[in-house]
């Protein structure tokens, strides 16, 4: 299980069922099931290998390893991990799929500072 290295760090656990808004200031680790919105604006968000997360994620850094419906929005890194499901559209600086993840979307990779011209 690849948990947070940093040591201030919430735990969503398998049988946890959230329904709504979660917002934070640090770091999540969601091993259960998570329906709304998530935003961790400048803290990264862990999907562990059995969570399951229907929203739209805003954060510095999500790592996905189980399955995620919605639109992650990575301010500076976005990783699928082979065991991932993910459905929605990725906004980041840097983007990494590993060979067996499942992704259905498209991926909008960003500058550092640029803003993209509507």
């Amino acid at each position: 299980m690849d948990t947070p290295k940093t040591a201030e760090f919430a735990h969503i656990g398998k049988s946890v069922v959230v329904k709504g808004n979660l917002t934070g200031s640090e770091d999540l680790y969601v091993d259960g099931q998570v329906e709304g919105s998530i935003d961790l604006q400048g803290n990264s968000l862990t999907v562990g290998p059995n969570g399951q997360i229907r929203a739209n994620v805003s954060a510095k850094t999500v790592i996905v390893q189980g399955k995620l419906e919605g639109n992650i929005n990575a301010s500076l890194r976005a990783e699928l991990r082979k065991s991932a499901i993910a459905v929605g559209d990725i906004t980041t600086q840097r983007v990494a799929i590993e060979e067996g993840a499942y992704f259905k979307g498209k991926v909008d990779v960003q500058r550092d500072g640029t803003k993209p011209s509507a």
